[in-house]
């Protein structure tokens, strides 16, 4: 990483020297992010022995694996503004000292109450660390460094979530020393306590921006109107879709009304608002996060739908499970990180022409697992290439969504970005998980498994072209946004 060249201080407008070693500063950031999105999939694999030792119900072992999700989803934007007032370095060093402190008492846990709760706060720890990962790479990085750590970013999101599931099962499976699930959160301790010392060398003195208002109605308003749409969507399924799901879910949407009533009054008045207007119209954000929803939505349900086939229709166990989905991230992991190399003339039609492959990918693979035949060569060799395109429609969409953000607005885009990636996992594990399951009691048969999974993924490949719309948008966008800084300039 010795060819990453940082955003000299003037630029990025914080008066503070740039980092001596920017490639230790991007793997330090980044394995924090690692461990953010590794907590979301690696208790899985332990939830019959998490039952088993605790006596924990069904309820409460969904609310340990979903409190997390909970907590780290309505959280971020507000994680994202405490690092824009308090100091980005600052923030992810508290984020991340929360959340060890969090996994080291998930580990030691005496009862499923305390677990739930622990997790809870584990996720609030993330939410306030994740923000900051890009905010500092948007303000440390510039031109083709920023391009490189970008697709790092979207090659780690995608690695750990296949990491989760063949970690957990290693760790569960080894049963060390006696103790179970506990290692499965256990293990951040030691990785955090590192990380923070490495942070206290590396990370920048990178100030928040100026003091602005906290806009504390709108932040209460976002997190209720967050909270009525992820508790429904990650406890619905599970719970079988009680009347209550429905009306939280109808409830957001009044909500989220408000929260933008709330917004614009604030900005009416001269208060700074909790995601200023200005974010949401920089060139090509608002269609590129569009696209971004449907493409994680589509790929999360793929991945959850994938390991239920093998593990309640093929009969693998979770540990053969993670290593059949190794090569979906090893192939999104690539193409995250290769997209850029690429011809040049491609770059401009990339996601539309990855998204139009990553369609046809989807279909194909339904085709080949709907007769319920075990996993071959074939199958795996095609998850990995969908995987690649699905980097190289992932990548390449992420930097336009910030490409014409301004420096001072990156904490805010930060969060905003995350929080909708964020949901794409969510509704896509709810929704393409509850159309699965709805076709199929499992276990089941591998060929009546496969058959849901055909479907399922057909629905895949209509959401990805869907977003491959909305990634023609982010085209256009970026030209005239291109084409309003070079009229500035030239003014």
């Amino acid at each position: 990483m010795t060819d990453l060249q940082t955003r000299p201080a003037a630029a990025a407008g914080t008066g503070a020297a740039p980092p001596v070693r920017p490639g230790l500063l991007l793997a330090l950031v980044l394995c924090g992010q690692f461990m953010a999105v590794l907590d979301g999939s690696i208790v899985n694999v332990a939830v019959p022995t998490i039952r088993t030792d605790l006596g924990a119900s069904g309820a409460a072992l969904q609310l340990v694996v979903a409190g997390y999700s909970i907590a780290y989803a309505v959280l971020l934007i507000t994680g994202a503004r405490l690092g824009a007032r308090f100091g980005y370095s600052r923030l992810f060093q508290a984020g991340l000292a929360g959340f060890t402190a969090t996994s080291l008492a998930c580990g030691l846990a005496p009862g499923t109450g305390w677990l739930i709760a622990f997790r809870l706060l584990q996720g609030a720890g993330a939410a306030v660390m994740v923000p900051q990962v890009m905010s500092l790479l948007q303000r440390t990085f510039t031109g083709a460094a920023r391009t490189r750590a970008i697709g790092l970013y979207s090659a780690v999101l995608a690695v750990a979530v296949a990491a989760g599931q063949v970690l957990g099962g290693v760790l569960v499976s080894a049963d060390l020393f006696g103790t179970g699930w506990r290692p499965v959160f256990l293990v951040n301790v030691p990785i955090g306590l590192v990380l923070l010392a490495a942070g206290a060398r590396l990370l920048p003195r990178l100030p928040g921006d100026a003091p602005r208002g906290f806009d504390l109605p709108g932040l209460l308003a976002l997190a209720v109107a967050l909270g009525l749409l992820v508790v429904p969507l990650v406890l619905g399924r599970e719970l079988g879709w009680p009347h209550w799901c429905w009306a939280a879910l109808a409830g957001s949407v009044p909500v989220f009304v408000l929260f933008v009533a709330v917004e614009r009054g604030v900005a009416r008045r001269g208060g700074q608002p909790l995601i200023p207007g200005r974010v949401l119209r920089a060139p090509g954000l608002r269609p590129a996060l569009a696209a971004l929803f449907t493409v994680m939505a589509a790929y999360a349900g793929f991945m959850f739908t994938f390991a239920l086939h093998q593990q309640a229709a093929l009969g693998h166990s979770a540990l053969k499970a993670g290593l059949c989905s190794a090569p979906v991230a090893i192939g999104f992991g690539l193409g995250s990180l290769r997209w850029h190399k690429l011809p040049g003339r491609l770059h401009g039609v990339l996601p539309l022409l990855a998204g139009a492959l990553l369609g046809g990918g989807y279909l194909l693979l339904g085709v080949l697992l709907g007769g319920g035949a075990e996993l071959g060569p074939v199958v795996l060799a095609e998850t990995g290439a969908l995987g690649f395109v699905a980097g190289c429609t992932y990548a390449p969409l992420f930097a336009r969504a910030l490409a014409h953000v301004a420096p001072q607005d990156a904490a805010d885009a930060s969060g905003v970005t995350v929080t909708v990636l964020q949901l794409g996992q969510v509704v896509g594990v709810a929704a393409l998980g509850s159309l699965f399951l709805g076709q199929v009691d499992l276990p089941a048969p591998a060929a009546d498994s496969g058959h849901a999974v055909l479907v399922t993924l057909a629905v895949n490949a209509v959401m990805v072209l869907v977003g491959v719309g909305f990634a023609a948008r982010t085209r256009r966008a970026g030209a005239a946004g291109a084409a309003g800084a070079a009229g500035a300039a030239r003014g």
